[in-house]
C-alpha cells in the first residue's frame, strides 16, 4: 500500500537526505508538506526548495506528521533540540543514523513514541537502493505504511524482525556498494598487469559489473548461483578463474572475513 505522509520535516539534507528527498518528491510527495531543517544546505538543496516550493527551514510550530533524521551521527546532540522541537507525540520518527539506536532516539526525542531505524545504502541517489528497517510497537498501521512508502521509494526495501539485525544489513549492504568498487578495480587493475591499457580495463571492469548487475536485476527468478554456472564451460576460462575464486581461501572466504568485520565495527559504533 502506498501511503505518503502529509508533511514531512527532513533534518539534515546531506547526500544521503537529499537523494531520498528527491526519490520522494519524485515518487508523489507532495511538496508542499515537506520542510527541511540543515544548518548549511548545500546550493543544489537551496534551489531544489526554491523550485519546488519546500520550506527551508521549517515555519514556526510546524507539526510534520514525519520526521526523518538524516544527520551525521556526531551532529545529532547539536541537532537533538531541534528534533525534540519537531518530534512531537504522534509524530513517525524515522532515523538513518548510522549506529544510533531506537533508544538513542527516544532520548532524543522523548515526546514521540513511534520510531523506526533504517539503514539504506548510496545507490538510493538513483533509486536502486537497499534498505532494511526495524521498528518498536509503537507504530500504527499508517505509520508503518508510511515508512514503507518512504523507505522502498529509492529501492528494495525490507523490515527486519529485531533491531540487532542492522548491524549485519550495514556489513552486507550499507558497506555493500564499496566492496563491488573495489572488485572492479582490483578486475581493471588485473586486465592493464596482463597489457591492456589502464583506462580500457577500467572501462571492460565497469562494463562488466553493470551487465552483470543488469542481469541479476532483470532475472529475479534465477539465482546468482545458476547465473554464474550459465557463463561457466567445464575445462574452460571462466571454469580456470572460478577454480582460484572459490579455493579453500578465495572468495567466500575473504568476503566472509570483510562482512565479519564491518559486522564488529558497527558494533562498536552503535555502542
Amino acid at each position: 500500500m502506498t501511503a505518503w505522509p502529509e508533511s514531512i520535516a527532513l533534518v539534515g539534507a546531506g547526500k544521503m537526505g537529499g537523494a531520498m528527498l528527491r526519490g520522494w518528491l519524485a515518487g508523489g510527495l507532495r511538496p508542499e508538506g515537506v520542510a527541511i531543517l540543515d544548518p548549511a544546505p548545500a546550493p543544489e538543496m537551496i534551489e531544489l526548495a526554491r523550485s519546488r516550493g519546500l520550506a527551508l527551514p521549517p515555519p514556526p510550530g510546524f507539526k510534520p506528521e514525519v520526521v526523518v533524521l538524516a544527520v551525521k551521527p556526531q551532529t545529532l546532540d547539536a541537532a537533538a533540540p531541534s528534533i525534540a522541537e519537531l518530534a512531537h507525540a504522534d509524530a513517525l520518527v524515522v532515523s538513518i543514523i548510522a549506529g544510533k539506536r531506537i533508544a538513542d532516539l527516544q532520548a532524543r526525542a522523548p515526546k514521540a513514541r513511534a520510531f523506526v531505524r533504517a539503514m539504506p545504502n548510496t545507490p538510493a541517489a538513483i533509486g536502486r537502493g537497499v534498505t532494511g528497517a526495524a521498528a518498536n510497537d509503537a507504530l500504527t498501521d499508517r505509520q508503518r505504511d508510511i515508512a514503507r512508502t518512504l523507505l522502498s521509494a529509492v529501492g528494495l526495501f525490507d523490515w527486519l524482525p529485531d533491531e540487532n539485525l542492522i548491524d549485519a544489513v550495514t556489513a552486507l549492504s550499507g558497506s555493500g556498494p564499496a566492496y563491488v568498487f573495489a572488485l572492479v578495480e582490483a578486475m581493471a587493475a588485473a586486465g592493464a598487469a596482463l597489457g591492456l591499457p589502464a583506462d580500457l580495463a577500467m572501462r571492460f571492469a565497469r562494463g562488466t559489473v553493470e551487465g552483470a548487475g543488469e542481469l541479476l536485476a532483470r532475472e529475479p527468478g534465477v539465482s546468482a548461483a545458476q547465473l554464474r554456472q550459465n557463463v561457466t564451460s567445464p575445462g574452460g576460462t571462466t571454469a580456470a578463474a572460478l577454480a582460484v575464486l572459490q579455493g579453500a581461501d578465495g572468495l567466500e572466504a575473504l568476503m566472509g572475513r570483510a562482512i565479519a568485520a564491518a559486522h564488529k565495527r558497527a558494533g562498536e559504533l552503535a555502542g
